[in-house]
């Protein structure tokens, strides 16, 4: 039990790494914009049907609001972005 326990927390570790690594790896690429790219990202997953993708860039979205004080986030800006991605996929 213990060792399926200990799996587990492993693998919740691995995948909070994954996505702390990319929103360093956004913002040190374009510190501004990183949140607009993570949006941008999870909207090409939605519409791909990619739930895995979808939850981990949403979660990357986050960390960047988290840690950034220089990341922008538009709401309108980021509805657009969800539009042009539908459009993009249509």
């Amino acid at each position: 039990m213990f060792t399926l326990i200990h799996q587990w927390v492993q693998r919740r570790r691995a995948i909070r790494r994954r996505w702390q690594v990319d929103a360093h790896q956004l913002l040190k690429a374009d510190e501004v914009n990183a949140y607009y790219e993570a949006q941008r990202r999870v909207a090409r997953a939605r519409h791909r049907g990619d739930r895995d993708e979808f939850y981990h860039w949403a979660k990357v979205a986050a960390e960047v609001a988290r840690i950034s004080s220089l990341a922008e986030m538009d709401l309108d800006l980021v509805l657009q972005i969800a539009d042009e991605e539908e459009a993009r996929s249509v």
